[in-house]
């Protein structure tokens, strides 16, 4: 794939949208063991070539000091033979899970015996823009033809020779099967400005999904003319009910916090019901402590809490990704609600109690993507939720919201068969 001049950008972002837009309509017509046999080829591909994959790996390792990388973007970045099956291993778990174009979503027969069908259909082209992590370009490659739609992958140049070797492959193994190679396609250019142009062909593209830091996301929503799947942010709470157990609540505290600090899904803010706050917070401040977390409490924390830090506004509107955690004493189950509603960012909300009325409240009231009872905020992700791979977690309300697999890369259309009916 040949690296385009910085002059040619807009016309060869044109002809890249063209080109997925006339693979979108083939691959919508493609049968779903044909997209299965693309997948499974692929993986198979992927580790016939792992020599040349690690090669290209290398290259964008060497690179990663002039990006200023740190070690943990550095572990994620580099490929070996383990994370190559791993690749190659999604790949056929995706082929395996059942294929959303087509279903019947739901089914009528009306009084003149016109038989209406609400059926599946793919969105057409997504253009994907990530991070720089090679492995999102084979998920996200996948998820997208399975769904049987073109994908348009632009990459971090920092994984700009991994993400290459593994989309080169995709593309080979589609020409073998006789299957539009163009429904794969990786930008070639690293200049920023692609992103603009793309973001500017509406009636070629029809989605943008962003995933990355915050501005990126909030530069792809506010220079997108197509629609975006995005997600900004993942602040999420753990509230400590009054009717909570207390070793349950810690058990699900330190899992949702540090089982990994750095993923969308982390608790960063911890709530405590006041009349539990005596015998709660001093044991799940010591369980945060041992694991390494710091935390910024308000002033009834610290009273309770003597390593903790006092806590600012902005603590309880922040997104650590990291081994930090804001902290509050909240007067009610409402107030818990309130603060979420107010300072969350609409991901993953969990509370633990043991009042059913409570977590109906709690449910009914949260206004995110995911609300969990009695467990870990870790557990909102497609996998875990039994829906397969995914290529976002949406906080938005429209279409898709919370983990985004198969279905929610897809629309859908109705179908009316009749036998001569007319309107009166």
């Amino acid at each position: 794939m040949a690296v385009v001049e910085e002059r040619d950008v807009r016309e060869y972002c044109q002809q890249v949208a063209r080109r997925a837009k006339a693979a979108a309509q083939v691959l919508a017509g493609v049968r779903g063991e044909q997209k299965n046999a693309w997948l499974r080829q692929s993986a198979q591909a992927l580790r016939a070539c792992q020599a040349e994959i690690l090669a290209a790996n290398q290259l964008d390792l060497q690179a990663a000091p002039q990006f200023g990388l740190s070690d943990a973007q550095v572990d994620r970045l580099r490929l070996s033979p383990a994370r190559i099956e791993e690749i190659a291993a999604a790949l056929e778990e995706i082929a395996a899970l059942p294929d959303p174009v087509g279903e019947v979503i739901e089914s009528s027969v009306r009084p003149n015996g016109l038989e209406v069908i609400k059926v599946r259909v793919p969105l057409g082209v997504v253009f994907f823009i990530y991070e720089s992590r090679p492995n999102v370009t084979a998920d996200a490659a996948a998820i997208c033809l399975k769904s049987g739609n073109a994908v348009i992958l632009r990459g971090g140049k920092e994984a700009a020779h991994s993400s290459r070797a593994i989309v080169d492959r995709m593309r080979e193994t589609a020409a073998e099967l006789g299957l539009p190679i163009d429904a794969v396609q990786l930008v070639a250019t690293a200049d920023r400005d692609a992103v603009g142009h793309l973001l500017a062909l509406d009636e070629l593209i029809d989605v943008a999904i962003p995933r990355g830091g915050e501005g990126l996301i909030r530069r792809v929503a506010a220079e997108a003319r197509m629609p975006v799947i995005k997600h900004f942010t993942g602040n999420c709470h753990v509230y400590v009910d009054r009717a909570a157990d207390l070793e349950m609540a810690e058990r699900i505290l330190v899992n949702s916090k540090c089982q990994r600090t750095g993923v969308c899904n982390a608790c960063e803010s911890l709530l405590v019901h006041a009349e539990v706050a005596e015998r709660a917070l001093p044991r799940l401040g010591q369980a945060l402590l041992r694991q390494g977390i710091e935390i910024r409490g308000d002033e009834a924390t610290r009273r309770l809490v003597p390593a903790a830090l006092p806590a600012t506004d902005d603590d309880y509107r922040t997104e650590f990704l990291g081994p930090v955690i804001s902290v509050k004493v909240v007067e009610s189950l409402g107030d818990a609600i309130e603060h979420i509603n107010q300072y969350g960012s609409h991901h993953t909300d969990a509370i633990v109690t043991g009042e059913l009325a409570a977590a109906r409240q709690f449910v009914q009231s949260v206004d995110s993507a995911a609300v969990l009872v009695n467990a870990s905020t870790r557990f909102n992700d497609g996998g875990q939720f039994g829906l397969g791979a995914e290529i976002g977690i949406s906080t938005d309300k429209f279409h898709a919201r919370g983990p985004c697999g198969l279905k929610e890369l897809t629309s859908y259309k109705y179908v009316a068969y009749g036998d001569g009916q007319v309107r009166g």
